[in-house]
């Protein structure tokens, strides 16, 4: 099976722009989570896929000194992007991981992954429906039929912008499968590892500051211990915990109840 994994990245994000570019000790944020994401063993060739946008020039450029394979193609239709990729490198299942999560852990990565592998009936796999992962550990794994048969039949603009609603939308013509963390917990709502606001970046920039100094290979365990050991950190970001884009399109989303539930229970308890 010839797997691709993608991160979509893109300067020109609307609450924080140029988030992907924001330093991390010393290093810009997409390297950092590249780095990350690249320890993993199941993820296959790696691309950077971003829009063709001459503000999105830097990224390419950040590429090829990286060398990392880039991809460049329309700027809201990201389901065609994945597209795109998923033909030039010939894929026969193709990893999604948005930008925004420098601190996603490795092994999470994997285990998706290989969920998938291991189970062949299976059409699309994530972690994500129910979420039960801190927010920001996002991986999505489907085959190049599910992703062409998208391609193909999506028509409304969020099932272009976010790649794989359709997929988890239409379960009756797609096999869905998901990966609950082993633990049992649920931080979905509570813990915010994912970046898409200035107090996100120095929620992330702390926890990089304090752990990858003593261990560059830091995974989730180690940021939750982190965590316990100094509760201030969580306080940075904590009032964006639980808000995703689905916040938008909840009147349109059927699939998503588990998450609609957790909304309400949110803010009964709020």
């Amino acid at each position: 099976m010839k797997i691709v994994t993608v991160i979509q990245a893109r300067i020109s994000s609307t609450r924080l722009p140029g988030k992907v570019l924001l330093p991390i000790l010393g290093q810009p944020l997409l390297i950092r989570m590249v780095e990350r994401v690249m320890k993993a063993n199941l993820i296959g060739t790696l691309v950077i896929a971003t829009s063709t946008n001459s503000e999105d020039d830097q990224i390419e450029e950040l590429c090829e000194r990286a060398n990392l394979k880039c991809y460049r193609g329309h700027l809201t239709d990201l389901l065609d992007r994945h597209y795109q990729v998923a033909k030039i490198y010939n894929a026969d299942a193709i990893v999604k991981i948005p930008s925004d999560c420098p601190l996603i852990d490795h092994h999470i990565i994997d285990r998706v992954i290989r969920y998938y592998i291991d189970n062949e009936d299976l059409d699309y796999v994530s972690n994500l429906h129910p979420a039960t992962y801190p927010d920001g550990n996002d991986v999505e794994i489907f085959s190049f039929q599910s992703l062409e048969h998208a391609w193909r039949d999506a028509t409304k603009d969020f099932e272009r912008e976010h790649t794989t609603p359709f997929m988890w939308e239409h379960n009756d013509s797609f096999n869905i499968g998901n990966v609950e963390w082993e633990t049992g917990l649920d931080m979905s709502t509570s813990l915010r590892f994912t970046i898409d606001y200035e107090e996100d970046y120095i929620f992330i920039k702390k926890v990089f500051e304090e752990l990858y100094p003593v261990n560059p290979d830091f995974g989730l365990n180690d940021i939750l211990r982190l965590l316990e050991q100094k509760p201030e950190i969580i306080e940075i970001n904590h009032k964006f915990a639980g808000t995703y884009w689905y916040d938008k399109h909840l009147d349109q989303l059927k699939n998503i109840d588990e998450y609609k539930n957790k909304k309400t229970n949110n803010s009964n308890n709020g």
